[in-house]
């Protein structure tokens, strides 16, 4: 959750209407938002954490002026010939940019301080702690275009940063402010920093760090500013940029035109385009239970800020406001239209088929297997799903370079840096942390891990496994292969074991697992280079099966 502070009245003001305190917080509870506290006229309200265009007190009465059937203002976009130029060296750094100007802004103390808020939460939010958005925003007196994004040594060009008194190069902007120290890691570990630049040769800032104190402070006395949204996702930033843009509009600023020039192609922003999609009310019904014809759909979706272009017999095509960030599925639209209908307006019913509750198919086959190697004397272990490259594959004797698999950004813990894609490798971590315990060690882990995807939505899937360890001093294949064999045939399962090398397994002593014609695991003796790589001094054996493949969960 997001909490926005602000006023009762500044906010009636803006939404244009007068309710009472009740009334608001009803509202917000029907919206899926709580009123949290109140004192005196200031008000702290939860926003939830995926509605990133309601951050500021502008946001927040857009979308209840839209839920009381109020009119929004028309967001629009003046021409302009504002010129930014994207430098080719950014590609490995900060490779994109969205950028705008807003004029003729009436600012105060109030909305100063809003301005500042807002970047900031949305930084911490959406902007995944300005990995993902970085914004900078700039008085337009103190700048000239066109300006250039580009990238550099960072011992080679220097700034005085905001509120610094002096110049620093780039290498020291992260080691001698507070900021660069906390935001080091997003530029650290490349070669070329990224910065802004106008055609005075003034540097604007270095993002996703600060902002130079000459060119990059705004004050009550700012008119016109330019806005630039960097970072690695091209629709974040165009998003951001839009939120940005329409609560500087609902300021009271003109918002104009920037020609965005990369070396190959060029954006003109912002853009408030809107996309166009289409609900099925037969969907909404299966995923919310509210029975709905299409006209009632179509008035829940203009209460959401949506506008409606089409009303069919059994579904309703609109289009979504170019702030929404929260949009990707159907079942998004749905959800949206829970919230128009009102929570509290939804009434309970009890189910018209009598049900009983079970246990899912999966987690009966994992119990059952959990109960099996209990009483074969194995010991269950529990590991993280988050490791790093040189668990699960340099000390395997697996070249990280052949490997696929989901990588993490910035961790407090530098050494863990991936999602697991096999579970043999953490349970090895298990067994060296305990190899001072008496022989012999029989370990398992019935657990997921995550394998890369690019045909799902999220680039990734997760598969259920098993790993099992027996390290002794007569460990052997023999002893993991009865093993196999009791746990598959309380089953009965019928496998047969294919003579198969792995890096991590002494050759000639492991196979592959087939069953009903296909992979699905592998039983073999870790080789002694693996055994002492993890620091142990006995010989070990050890299996791993995919789950999923072997009992058909999808």
């Amino acid at each position: 959750m997001v909490k926005l502070d602000t006023s009762f009245e500044t906010l009636k003001d803006l939404i244009g209407k007068s309710i009472t305190l009740k009334e608001l917080e009803n509202t917000l509870f029907n919206l899926g938002m709580e009123l949290e506290e109140t004192s005196g006229d200031e008000i702290k309200i939860d926003i939830t954490a995926e509605r990133s265009d309601m951050v500021s007190s502008q946001g927040l009465a857009r979308v209840l002026r839209a839920y009381f059937g109020l009119k929004n203002p028309d967001y629009k976009i003046k021409k302009s010939n504002y010129e930014v130029f994207v430098d080719k060296s950014v590609d490995e750094v900060r490779p994109h940019t969205c950028c705008a100007v807003i004029k003729n802004l009436d600012l105060d103390e109030e909305k100063l301080k809003e301005i500042i808020w807002v970047q900031e939460k949305l930084h911490e939010t959406f902007g995944r702690d300005r990995k993902k958005v970085a914004i900078g925003i700039y008085p337009m007196e103190s700048i000239k275009f066109p300006i250039t994004y580009k990238a550099e040594n960072p011992t080679s060009f220097k700034f005085r940063p905001l509120e610094y008194p002096k110049e620093m190069t780039g290498k020291e902007i992260l080691t001698k402010t507070s900021t660069g120290k906390q935001y080091a890691h997003l530029l650290q570990d490349h070669k070329k920093y990224p910065y802004f630049i106008d055609a005075k040769k003034d540097i604007l800032s270095m993002p996703p760090i600060l902002n130079a104190h000459e060119t990059g402070k705004i004050t009550q006395n700012t008119k016109d500013v330019f806005l630039e949204c960097s970072g690695h996702d091209f629709d974040a930033l165009s998003k951001t940029l839009n939120i940005l843009c329409y609560m500087l509009q609902d300021m009271g600023g003109d918002v104009y035109q920037v020609s965005v020039k990369y070396p190959k192609k060029t954006f003109v922003l912002p853009n408030f385009k809107k996309e166009k999609r289409t609900i099925k009310t037969s969907f909404i019904e299966k995923m919310t239970g509210l029975q709905i014809s299409s006209k009632e759909c179509a008035k829940l979706l203009e209460k959401m800020m949506h506008d409606v272009e089409s009303i069919q017999k059994d579904s309703v095509t609109f289009l979504v406001p170019p702030i929404r960030t929260d949009i990707w599925h159907d079942v998004d639209i749905a959800d949206d239209i829970v919230r128009g209908f009102g929570v509290n307006n939804i009434k309970p019913e009890l189910p018209k088929v009598a049900t009983h509750a079970n246990v899912l198919r999966e987690n009966k086959i994992k119990s059952k297997m959990t109960e099996i190697l209990v009483g074969l004397d194995f010991t269950e272990v529990f590991t993280l799903l988050l490791t790093s490259t040189q668990d699960q594959y340099t000390n395997m004797n697996l070249d990280v370079k052949q490997q696929n698999y989901m990588k993490l950004g910035h961790s407090e813990e530098k050494s863990i840096n991936m999602v697991r894609t096999w579970l043999m490798p953490e349970t090895l971590k298990a067994l060296q942390s305990n190899r001072n315990k008496s022989l012999p060690l029989k370990l398992f882990e019935i657990n997921e891990v995550v394998q890369v995807d690019k045909t799902k939505d999220v680039l990734s899937k997760t598969q259920n496994k098993l790993s099992c360890l027996i390290c002794d001093s007569q460990s052997d294949f023999t002893q993991i292969k009865q093993i196999l064999e009791n746990l598959l045939n309380s089953f009965a399962i019928e496998f047969e074991l294919k003579t198969q090398n792995y890096e991590f397994f002494i050759q000639g002593r492991s196979a592959s697992i087939i069953s009903n014609g296909k992979e699905v695991g592998f039983i073999g003796e870790l080789s002694p280079e693996v055994i002492s790589n993890w620091s142990i001094h006995y010989p070990i054996a050890g299996l791993e099966l995919d789950l999923d493949a072997l009992f058909n969960i999808v």
